[in-house]
C-alpha cells in the first residue's frame, strides 16, 4: 500500500481526546492493500518483533536496518519473503517502498529517528520509552502532531485488550476510589548481552549507559507508569526514588535496582520496584481502590473484591450464577481471550493507518510516561523530589 493512499484527514491530534479508544472499524485490507514495513533496529526487539509482523494479514517486512552487520543479519533472516538491507536508517527512509516503519533503535536515538522518519512521510511505531530528555519529547510530539501520517508509541499494554478490559472496569466504579498502585518487574540476571567483539560494547550493551539509556526505569517501569497514567488520566505531581549499583560491579551506569514513589493527584501513590538480583513476583501491577483489587501481569489479571466475600471455592456470583474460583491469594480470575499485546499492538498500527485513526497509545501519552520516566531519572540521581513542571508539561502536550 502506497503512502498516498493513507493520508490523514485534517488535525488528527486536536479532534480526538488524548485517551479516547482507538476507532477500530471492519478494517479488512484487501490483498492489493499490503502496508510495507521496514524495522529500524534489529536487535532483540526489533528483531522479536518480525515474526509477529509475518503473522498479520496485510502487513509484510520489506526493508531492515542496524549499523551491526551481523544484527542487520539476523533481523533480515527472521524475514518471511525478500527484504534489503540498510546499514543507514536514512537510506531506508528513501526507500519509496517502505510505507511505515518500526523504530526499536537505543533510547537516546528515538526523537531524531522518528521524526526523520515522519519528515520522510512515513507511518511510524516508536518503541518506548518514546524519547529520551524533555529536548527529545518535546521534538517528537512536535513532529508528531505536525504530520499527516501516524504515529503510535510503543506501549504494548495499551493495546492489550485485558488491559482496555480492566482500564473500563476501573472507571466504571468496579473497584471504587483508586488509593494506590503497587508495580514491580524483577529479574534475576546481570541484563548483559554478549558482545562478539569489545568494540561493541557500548552499542550491545546501550543500557547500561546513561548516555544512551534510562536503565531499568525506561526499559522497564515505563510500561507501568503508562498504565498508571492511563486509568488516572493524569500526570503525576511529584516523585522520589532512590537506586543504586549494588549488586553487579560490573562497570555499569545504570542502577541494578530501582525503588520509586510518584504521587498523583487526590492523595493517589504509585510505587515501582524493579530489581535484578531475585526475580521473585517478576512483573505484577497491582491497582488498589476502597472496594476491591485488580492484579494484573503480562497476559492475565485477578479481581480482588474487598470485605464481605467468603473465599471458598465454589461461592457463586450473584450476578453471573457462574461458580467463581479463588485463585491462591490474589482473587478471581478474569477470563479474557486475547492476543499477545506487542502483536496486538502492531495489529492495531495497521488497523490505524488503514483507518486514518489516532492511536490509543500515540505522542502524548508516550510523552506524559516518558516525562514520568525523566523525573524518576532527577529524582534518583539528584537524591532529591521532583516536582511536576506544569508550565512545561503543558508546552509539551498543547
Amino acid at each position: 500500500m502506497k503512502r498516498r493512499d493513507f493520508i490523514v484527514k485534517g488535525s488528527l491530534a486536536s479532534s480526538v481526546v488524548m485517551y479516547a479508544p482507538t476507532v477500530l472499524g471492519a478494517a479488512n485490507p484487501s490483498a492489493n492493500e499490503t502496508i510495507n514495513v521496514g524495522v529500524i533496529g534489529t536487535g532483540d526487539r526489533g528483531g522479536g518483533l518480525i515474526p509477529f509482523i509475518n503473522e498479520i494479514p496485510n502487513m509484510r517486512v520489506v526493508a531492515c536496518s542496524d549499523i551491526m552487520p551481523f544484527r542487520l543479519s539476523s533481523g533480515l533472516s527472521k524475514v518471511e519473503g525478500k527484504a534489503k538491507g540498510y546499514e543507514d536508517y536514512r537510506k531506508l527512509l528513501d526507500d519509496k517502498n517502505v510505507d511505515a516503519v518500526l523504530v526499536a533503535t537505543p533510547f537516546s536515538t528515538h526523537s531524531q529517528i522518528v521524526t526523520d522518519a515522519l519528515k520522510a512521510g512515513k507511518h511510524v511505531y516508536g518503541e518506548k520509552t518514546m524519547a529520551k530528555g524533555y529536548d527529545g519529547i518535546r521534538s517528537l510530539v512536535n513532529a508528531a502532531e505536525n504530520s499527516s501520517t501516524i504515529f503510535q508509541a510503543g506501549h504494548q499494554y495499551h493495546s492489550s485488550r485485558l488491559y482496555t478490559h480492566i482500564v473500563d472496569e476501573i472507571k466504571k466504579g468496579k473497584i471504587g476510589k483508586i488509593t494506590a498502585f503497587e508495580c514491580q518487574w524483577n529479574r534475576n540476571n546481570n541484563w548483559r548481552r554478549p558482545v562478539p567483539d569489545p568494540k561493541w560494547e557500548r552499542m550491545i550493551n546501550w543500557r547500561m549507559y546513561r548516555e544512551f539509556s534510562g536503565g531499568l526505569l525506561a526499559e522497564l517501569c515505563s510500561h507501568q507508569l503508562d498504565f498508571a497514567n492511563w486509568v488516572l488520566g493524569s500526570m503525576p505531581e511529584k516523585v522520589m526514588g532512590v537506586g543504586g549499583i549494588d549488586y553487579w560491579k560490573d562497570g555499569r551506569e545504570t542502577y541494578d535496582n530501582i525503588h520509586l514513589i510518584y504521587s498523583y493527584p487526590d492523595g493517589v501513590r504509585a510505587s515501582f520496584t524493579c530489581l535484578t538480583s531475585n526475580a521473585m513476583g517478576d512483573y505484577k501491577v497491582k491497582v488498589m481502590g476502597d472496594k476491591g483489587a485488580y492484579i494484573l501481569d503480562y497476559v492475565k489479571a485477578w479481581y480482588y473484591p474487598e470485605g464481605g466475600y467468603q473465599k471458598e471455592m465454589g461461592q457463586v456470583d450473584g450476578v453471573s450464577g457462574a461458580t467463581l474460583n479463588w485463585d491462591q491469594d490474589r482473587g478471581i480470575p478474569v477470563n479474557f481471550d486475547h492476543d499477545d499485546p506487542s502483536k496486538q499492538a502492531l495489529i492495531d498500527f495497521r488497523d490505524n493507518i488503514v483507518n486514518n485513526t489516532r492511536p490509543i497509545s500515540n505522542a502524548k501519552t508516550g510523552a506524559m510516561a516518558a516525562m514520568c520516566v525523566q523525573m524518576g531519572l532527577d529524582a534518583m540521581y539528584g537524591n532529591t523530589i521532583v516536582q511536576t513542571d506544569t508550565k512545561m508539561v503543558n508546552d509539551i502536550l498543547g
